[in-house]
């Protein structure tokens, strides 16, 4: 896996647009007439409407639930909705122009967002507010971690390179807890934008967050009762900040950012051992895994009577799941009964 030079050739390419985007930018402005408001999309300059962009679903159903009713007044765009998840999304110059001159820009800050410097680096409303949720957490974001049998993700490092700082969990948003953080920044950023209806959003928010709350409690719940304390993940494992909150070991083929997609053979094997050991009763994977892995696991275990179950970490959300009325609070419920599963 050679990550560094992915970056540099992402790096370069967004580099690129970035200077198409502010080309086009400075061409508009300088056309004049009736025409030099309308810029390259749809009433990006004319339009009443205060412009949200969100980089990833999590971030856009918040906030829909911190707008409410008040939707009519806002456009909200999401950025990656089209099944392509965060490690591999890079923007397009469309995307960059949206950046650019938006009220709000909603984004995680990790790894996988290093794009994100250089887009707002043509950013043409100078009073645009910027949630990094990594940065709203603070203290409390969580290093990439290896645990035992885990894969490290392969990586090449030059002679006389500086050593890279630690590299943190992205995955912020599969904590309940986390997002009442988060729902609480987006609803400060909204008021900004609409101090008129503050009382609104600070309500929608409390609302949210009571229901956050409710869920928690049952994720707690559930865990108390459970017999296994343990998940196995056949897979690359993005559940970090859901484990902890409810104190919970887990075991996995690869660390929540890694590329990697085939277990060695020591792997499989140590995985298998640990499903025979603990007498788990689910190998978990997640949403778009073809499974093979886990079946694999499973068929290396002594019995060989087990389920492969999948939790939904959201990084693969499209705008037909959208439509189709998927939200934040619904995949959590849903997550919430996998877990209760695999814990039995």
């Amino acid at each position: 896996m050679e990550k560094r030079d992915t970056k540099v050739k992402k790096a370069i390419k967004i580099t690129g647009l970035i200077l198409a985007l502010c080309t086009s930018l400075c061409t508009l402005a300088a056309c004049g007439g009736k025409n030099a408001d309308k810029g390259p999309d749809t009433n990006m300059y004319s339009s009443d409407k205060k412009s949200i962009v969100c980089t990833i679903f999590p971030e856009y159903d918040w906030v829909k639930e911190v707008i409410g009713d008040k939707a009519d007044d806002f456009e909200i765009t999401l950025l990656l909705d089209n099944g392509t998840d965060i490690h591999s999304y890079q923007p397009t110059a469309a995307d960059l122009v949206k950046i650019a001159s938006c009220d709000v820009f909603i984004y995680v800050g990790g790894e996988s967002d290093k794009w994100v410097e250089d887009a707002l680096s043509g950013a043409v409303n100078k009073d645009m507010q910027v949630v990094n949720l990594l940065d709203v957490l603070g203290d409390s974001v969580k290093e990439e971690e290896l645990v035992e049998g885990m894969e490290a993700e392969k990586e090449e490092e030059g002679e006389g390179e500086e050593e890279e700082g630690p590299e943190y969990d992205e995955h912020v948003w599969l904590s309940l807890k986390n997002t009442g953080v988060f729902v609480d920044a987006i609803a400060s950023c909204v008021t900004v934008l609409d101090p008129a209806n503050a009382p609104v959003y600070e309500g929608n928010a409390k609302a949210y967050n009571e229901k956050l709350k409710e869920l928690d409690d049952e994720y707690a719940d559930a865990v108390n009762k459970a017999s296994v304390k343990t998940v196995l993940f056949a897979d690359r494992f993005p559940f970090r900040y859901l484990v902890d909150d409810y104190g919970l070991d887990y075991f996995a083929a690869f660390e929540g950012c890694s590329a990697e997609t085939e277990a060695s053979f020591e792997t499989v094997t140590f995985l298998s051992g640990k499903v025979d050991e603990l007498d788990i009763g689910a190998v978990l994977v997640i949403e778009s895994s073809d499974k093979k892995m886990a079946e694999t696991i499973i068929s290396n275990t002594k019995d060989k009577d087990r389920e492969v179950l999948v939790l939904d970490s959201m990084q693969s959300v499209t705008g037909k799941d959208i439509e189709n009325g998927i939200t934040y609070l619904g995949v959590m419920k849903d997550n919430l009964e996998v877990l209760k599963k695999a814990l039995k």
